[in-house]
């Protein structure tokens, strides 16, 4: 004979609501995710700094004796631009406690790298051919387009930023080539600036 013990029906036991708990890691899991999505360890205190930086290097630039030394003191610039950038954005990512080469990191990486290495070709080429006067035209496209590619993996002011670029650039192709150094100016100055504060107060520093 079955075994009547088989048949037996079993009551639910009485509801009991979750803990707060479950609920509060299914909120950090998405959290997570989202932030995990898009890089967002660009530092607008970073911005900030590498604008007032370029201020007084067009300011010196714009006294250079010579195209040479005109290209030399952006260049220097542009090193020590890369790395307040650099610290400035892994101690945001720290504090963040988000990854700095990993993921969209490496992907925003990956956008302004041919960017960048292009610009240094052209730079050499038309530094060579005493074409100086098209590089600043040169180096704010190339810029801005490294940068939009970098935003498609960021927040979306970088890519709005680095549109702005774009459009500084085209204006300056278009323009007398003695305002090239201004443009220089007030694009990695100005820009750099304005979106530094908007990038600080809308995403944490």
């Amino acid at each position: 004979m079955p075994d009547p013990g088989h048949h037996r029906i079993r009551r639910p036991g009485r509801f009991r609501p979750l803990d707060p708990a479950p609920a509060d890691d299914l909120r950090f899991i998405r959290d997570t995710i989202a932030r995990s999505s898009s890089f967002t360890a660009v530092s607008g205190l970073g911005q900030i700094i590498l604008g007032a930086t370029a201020l007084p290097a067009a300011y010196f630039a714009a006294h250079a004796a010579t195209p040479g030394a005109w290209l030399r003191i952006w260049l220097a610039d542009a090193v020590i631009a890369a790395a307040i950038a650099a610290v400035c954005m892994r101690a945001k990512a720290a504090r963040l406690g988000l990854p700095l080469l990993t993921g969209p990191g490496r992907k925003v990486a990956a956008g302004l790298g041919p960017a960048f290495a292009a610009a240094a070709v052209l730079t050499y080429l038309l530094h060579h051919a005493l074409a100086d006067p098209i590089i600043p035209a040169a180096w704010l496209l190339l810029y801005g387009a490294g940068v939009i590619a970098a935003g498609l993996y960021s927040i979306s002011l970088v890519a709005v930023m680095g549109l702005s670029f774009m459009v500084a650039g085209t204006l300056a192709a278009l323009s007398p080539a003695s305002w090239g150094n201004a443009y220089l100016a007030a694009s990695f100055g100005g820009l750099h600036i304005i979106f530094g504060i908007l990038i600080a107060r809308r995403h944490g520093g």
